[in-house]
């Protein structure tokens, strides 16, 4: 969680208690769920409301779909499938690949 690993947040604990003290801490972790658990339930309002005004269409939509990031590896990866399913395009009337060790033509007025 947010890349916090046990030694970090052992070290974190112990600059806690010496901040804050041992009695205020109790108090400071309580404040601190009760911010997460509003943080929470604001988060899924928003999210319910948003998917109540975008209609059925969207009910299974999560906030995290909104994020740019997601939206740009989605349709890339779409786009990547697409053109797996795209035939190759046709070759022009009156040329053709070149055939191994063939040399193409060369134009000296052109150059």
């Amino acid at each position: 969680m947010f890349g916090v690993g046990l030694p970090e947040f052992a070290v974190l604990a112990f600059v806690a208690v010496l901040v804050f003290g041992p009695d205020k801490l109790p108090e400071l972790a309580r404040q601190a769920g009760q911010l997460v658990r509003k943080a929470r339930t604001l988060a899924n309002a928003a999210r319910d409301e948003l998917r109540a005004e975008l209609g059925p269409e969207y009910a299974d939509l999560e906030l995290r779909d909104l994020d740019p990031r997601t939206i740009v590896k989605r349709h890339i990866a779409e786009a990547l499938e697409d053109d797996d399913d795209e035939p190759a395009p046709p070759v022009r009337r009156g040329l053709r690949p070149l055939l191994d060790g063939e040399v193409p033509p060369y134009d000296a007025d052109a150059t």
